[in-house]
């Protein structure tokens, strides 16, 4: 039986993690380019082989895949903040733009077999005139992380064109307790953890009022496999179709942790209000659910309360 093999940037973080075991479990043999040898890390499974390097480094990139020739290849790896991608919005755009590309390239280059994930982002559209939006929204970034990712999405459908099998997943925001800390979500649940055991007084945030579609980190893996796997690539909106404040999710962060009077624990500082920041991205999922079968199967609460529950038993256990 010959077992398939997968390429995996990116692995490292929440999405990577959750997807390595996925594949793992199909019994598909993973290889992670990781930037340093991090096969210990916190949530990458041991049987990853993981194969130091820089997805920025493209000659070097483009040898390890195509000596590798992997069946599938899931580009994850990205400058994934967009705060960061303000201060540095050159090695943004390399990362995120110019590197993918390369890496869709090199996958193609491997032979016509392969089938290529593009995990590409809801900040594609900016600021955009209607909600939810779909795979016909106009692409209009704001910010550098949206642009360099606009490029490598559009880049996916020229690269169909010239008969690869790639789909860009516009991946809406979604979380999970592995969310690391430097992320809204993650600083809302463990503050709020820290709070509700005494050893922090305030929690301090930017914009209370964006909304966002916030859905569960493994139903967006789940969907990334799917488009991996279906007979006819294409881009897909991966989303809750829900949108809910900063506010709603500071809210119920504070009534999982069994605090109800929560305002006056909260300060905001505009220092963390991004300079251009879209008042409401919310997604329509239709096209994923037709074409691919996907449903969320966590709802809001669902995952905020999996989030509060998570860094509460963190900290007790650090006690």
């Amino acid at each position: 039986m010959v077992t398939a093999r997968a390429f995996v940037t990116g692995i490292g973080g929440q999405d990577g993690s959750y997807l390595a075991e996925r594949l793992l479990a199909d019994g598909t043999e993973v290889h992670a380019l990781v930037l340093r040898d991090e096969s210990a890390a916190t949530y990458t499974p041991p049987e990853v082989v993981t194969h130091v390097g820089d997805l920025g480094d493209v000659e070097a990139t483009r040898r390890l895949v195509l000596d590798l020739a992997p069946d599938e290849v899931y580009n994850l790896a990205a400058i994934s903040s967009v705060a960061q991608s303000w201060d540095e919005p050159d090695l943004t755009a390399h990362v995120n733009g110019l590197a993918a590309v390369a890496l869709m390239e090199s996958a193609r280059q491997v032979g016509d077999h392969v089938r290529f994930v593009q995990a590409s982002s809801a900040e594609i559209f900016g600021e955009p005139d209607a909600s939810p939006q779909s795979e016909r929204t106009p692409v209009r970034p704001l910010n550098p992380y949206g642009a360099a990712k606009a490029f490598a999405h559009l880049s996916v459908a020229v690269q169909r064109s010239r008969g690869l099998h790639a789909s860009s997943l516009v991946l809406y925001n979604h979380e999970s307790p592995r969310r690391p800390e430097r992320f809204v979500t993650r600083k809302i649940t463990s503050g709020v953890a820290a709070i509700a055991r005494g050893r922090a007084d305030i929690l301090t945030l930017g914009n209370l009022d964006a909304r966002r579609d916030w859905g569960w980190a493994p139903d967006y893996v789940d969907a990334m496999l799917r488009a991996a796997r279906t007979d006819e690539a294409d881009d897909f909106v991966v989303a809750t179709g829900v949108g809910h404040t900063v506010r709603d999710f500071v809210e119920a962060a504070f009534r999982h942790a069994g605090i109800s009077d929560w305002e006056p624990l909260v300060a905001t500082d505009p220092a963390f209000v991004r300079p251009a920041d879209a008042t409401d991205l919310t997604g329509d999922p239709t096209h994923a659910r037709d074409r691919l079968g996907w449903e969320p199967t966590v709802d809001f609460d669902g995952i905020v309360a999996a989030m509060v529950a998570a860094d509460l038993a963190l900290l007790d256990e650090s006690a």
